[in-house]
C-alpha cells in the first residue's frame, strides 16, 4: 500500500501541463505580467480572460502567452479532490 501511495504521488508531481502561443519568434526572459487565476471544481463553466494586447500596449506588442498548472497547483487539486484547481498565466510582450 505504501509503494502505490509513493507511485501516486510520484505520478501527480509529473502531471504538469504548460500550454504556448507563439505569436513571435522572438525570445523574451521575464514574462510583462505574471499571475495565478483561480478555478473551482476543475473550472467547469468557468472562464477568465486576460487582454494580452492591452498588457502590452498593441496587439502588434505580444510575442507569446503561457497557461500553466504547476505540479504544485496539480498537488492542490488532488488535495481538495478538484474543488480548487489553480492555473498560472504568463504574457511575453516584445517590448
Amino acid at each position: 500500500m505504501r509503494k502505490l501511495a509513493i507511485a501516486a504521488i510520484v505520478l501527480s508531481l509529473t502531471g504538469c501541463a504548460l500550454q504556448r502561443f507563439d505569436v513571435r519568434p522572438e525570445t523574451q526572459n521575464a514574462p510583462t505580467y505574471d499571475d495565478s487565476q483561480t478555478f473551482w471544481v476543475s473550472g467547469i463553466g468557468q472562464s477568465e480572460s486576460i487582454d494580452a494586447a492591452k498588457v502590452c500596449g498593441s496587439a502588434s506588442n505580444v510575442q507569446r502567452i503561457e497557461t500553466q498548472r504547476t505540479a504544485g497547483s496539480v498537488v492542490l487539486g488532488l488535495l481538495t479532490l478538484g474543488i480548487y484547481t489553480p492555473h498560472q498565466i504568463r504574457v511575453y510582450c516584445t517590448r
